[in-house]
C-alpha cells in the first residue's frame, strides 16, 4: 500500500470518526431535549388531572366533565385498585386497555415507553391516594410521533452527511497528499536516475514559498547532492592526478633501473632519482593513510602542555631549510604562550601551511609567521606574498582531494595531492580550534590558526568565517 493511499485512508477515517461522533452527540442531545419537553408536558397534564380529580367517601373517583383540557396528542386514564377504568379523556375512547398494559403496584411516578395498538406512547403512571389509602392509578400518555419523526430525519441527515464527508475527505485527501508528496516522488525518481546514470548534477525543484517539513527535506537532499557532486568530482580529479603522479615516478624508476641494468653499473644520479621518486610515493601513501585514519577516528591525539612559541621557532627553522635561502623567512611578532594539544600534530599543521606558503611564493619574496594571544585564544598566522587564491576556490581549500590551479606552483615536485589542508583542518578542529583564510589575488594569502589555550574548557570560538565547515 502506497504512502499516499495510507495517508488518504487515515485522513478519511479520522474525519469520518469526527463526523460520526458529532452526529451521535447531536442526535442524543436533540432526543434528550425533546423527551424532557414531552415529560414536562405529561407532568403538567397529570397535575391538571389530579387537581380536578374527585373522590367520595367510598373511594370512588371521577373527573367532572369539561374540567381538564388536554392537547390532542395527550391522553389520560384513571384506574381503580380493582382494575376498573373510572375516568378517561375524550380522545382515549379507542384504547380498550390501559395506556401502559404492564400496570402494576408502584409507589412513585414512573415513565415508560410503550406501544399500545401500534401507537408509540410515552406514559407516566402516578399512584393515587385518598387520605392515606391507595385508591388507584393515573396514567397520562403522549404520542411520540414527533420525536420518532425528528429522530428519523436526524438519522437520514447525519447518514448522508457522513457519507458525503467520507467521499469529500477521500477525494480531497487523495488530491492534497498528491500535491504534498510530489517532491518525495520526484526525489525517488531522481535518486533512481542518479543510481542508474551516476549523474549527481540533478536537483529537485523547490518553490521558494514552500516552507514546511517536506521543503526542508528537499532542501537537505539538494544540499547533500551538491556535497556529493563536489566530493565525487574531487575524487575523480584526485584519482586522475594520483594516476598521473604514480605513473610518472614508476616510469622514472623503471627507466633508471633499465639504464643501470644496460650499463651494468650503479649510477649515483639514477639512484638519487629513484630515491626521490620513492620518497614522493611514500608521502602520497602516508597522506592517504593519515586521512583514512582521521576519517575513521583512528588517528589518536596525545594532549599535553605545549610551548607554542618554541614550536613556532622550530617551524621557522625548518621553513628556512625548505626555502633553501630563496625566500625571506621571518617572524614578525611572537608571544610566549602554553597550550594543551598534540605537539607533533600541531607542528605538522604549521609545517604544512609554511611549506604551502613557500611553494606559492616567488624567489626573493617574504613569508612571515606571527603568534599572538587574544583572551582565551591563541592565533598563529602564516603570511605569504604569492599570487593569492581566487575567491571561488576559498571554500574548497579544506575539501578532501581538492587541488587548486597547478599553474600557480613552480615545479612538478612542488605540487601536492590535495590532502595536506584537509588533514590540517581535521587536526585543528579536533583541538577545538579553527582555520581562517584571507587572500587577495596578486597580493598574497594569510592562513590564521586559532587554538584554545586550555582543552579542559574550550571557550567560545572567535568571530570570523571558518572555511571547510
Amino acid at each position: 500500500m502506497s504512502l499516499r493511499l495510507r495517508l488518504t485512508l487515515i485522513y478519511s477515517g479520522l474525519l469520518s470518526g469526527v463526523v460520526i461522533l458529532l452526529s451521535i452527540v447531536v442526535y442524543t442531545m436533540v432526543s434528550v431535549v425533546m423527551i424532557n419537553e414531552m415529560d414536562t408536558n405529561i407532568q403538567h397534564a397529570a397535575e391538571d388531572v389530579i387537581t380536578n380529580l374527585r373522590a367520595d367517601s367510598l373511594g370512588d373517583m371521577a373527573v367532572p366533565p369539561g374540567t381538564v383540557n388536554l392537547s390532542g396528542n395527550i391522553y389520560y386514564q384513571v384506574w381503580s385498585l380493582g382494575g376498573q377504568l373510572v375516568a378517561y379523556s375524550d380522545n382515549a375512547v379507542d384504547f380498550t386497555t390501559a395506556l401502559d398494559p404492564a400496570l402494576k403496584v408502584i409507589e412513585k411516578p414512573v415513565f415508560q415507553n410503550v406501544s399500545n395498538q401500534e401507537i408509540n406512547l410515552r406514559v407516566l403512571t402516578v399512584p393515587l391516594v385518598v387520605g392515606t389509602n391507595p385508591a388507584g392509578w393515573l396514567q397520562v400518555g403522549a404520542v411520540q410521533t414527533d420525536l420518532h419523526y425528528t429522530q428519523h430525519l436526524l438519522q437520514i441527515a447525519f447518514g448522508i452527511s457522513a457519507i458525503f464527508a467520507i467521499v469529500v475527505a477521500g477525494i480531497g485527501g487523495w488530491l492534497v497528499t498528491a500535491q504534498a508528496l510530489e517532491p518525495l516522488e520526484t526525489m525517488a525518481q531522481i535518486a533512481t536516475q542518479i543510481t542508474g546514470t551516476d549523474d549527481l548534477s540533478q536537483r529537485i525543484p523547490l518553490t521558494p514559498s514552500r516552507n514546511d517539513e517536506i521543503g526542508e527535506v528537499v532542501l537537505t537532499f539538494n544540499q547533500t547532492l551538491v556535497r556529493l557532486e563536489r566530493l565525487f568530482t574531487a575524487q575523480r580529479r584526485f584519482l586522475a592526478d594520483v594516476s598521473h603522479e604514480l605513473r610518472t615516478p614508476l616510469t622514472v624508476i623503471k627507466g633508471n633501473v633499465g639504464l643501470m641494468r644496460m650499463m651494468h653499473d650503479l649510477d649515483e644520479e639514477s639512484l638519487a632519482s629513484i630515491e626521490s621518486e620513492v620518497d614522493r610515493l611514500t608521502r602520497l601513501v602516508g597522506d592517504l593513510l593519515m586521512m583514512a585514519q582521521a576519517e575513521t577516528g583512528r588517528l589518536p591525539l596525545m594532549f599535553e602542555s605545549v610551548e607554542l612559541d618554541e614550536l613556532v621557532f622550530e617551524v621557522f627553522e625548518q621553513m628556512k631549510v625548505l626555502s633553501g635561502g630563496k625566500h625571506i623567512i621571518q617572524i614578525d611578532d611572537i608571544r610566549p604562550v602554553m597550550v594543551t594539544g598534540d605537539r607533533d600534530r600541531l607542528k605538522q599543521v604549521f609545517l604544512n601551511l609554511g611549506s604551502n606558503a613557500i611553494k606559492f611564493t616567488g624567489e626573493g619574496d617574504k613569508v612571515s609567521l606571527n603568534l599572538s594571544v587574544s583572551g582565551n585564544w591563541v592565533e598563529v598566522d602564516v603570511i605569504d606574498h604569492g599570487p593569492g587564491i581566487p575567491k571561488d576556490e576559498l571554500h574548497y581549500l579544506f575539501e578532501r582531494f581538492y587541488q587548486g590551479d597547478k599553474s600557480r606552483t613552480r615545479t612538478r615536485a612542488d605540487s601536492g595531492f590535495g590532502l595536506g589542508l584537509p588533514i590540517a583542518y581535521w587536526i585543528v578542529r579536533n583541538h577545538g580550534g579553527r582555520i581562517d583564510v584571507e587572500s587577495t589575488e596578486g597580493v598574497g594569502t594569510t592562513f590564521s590558526v586559532w587554538l584554545p589555550i586550555s582543552q579542559a574548557e574550550v571557550p567560545t570560538r572567535p568571530l570570523g568565517d571558518s572555511f571547510g565547515e
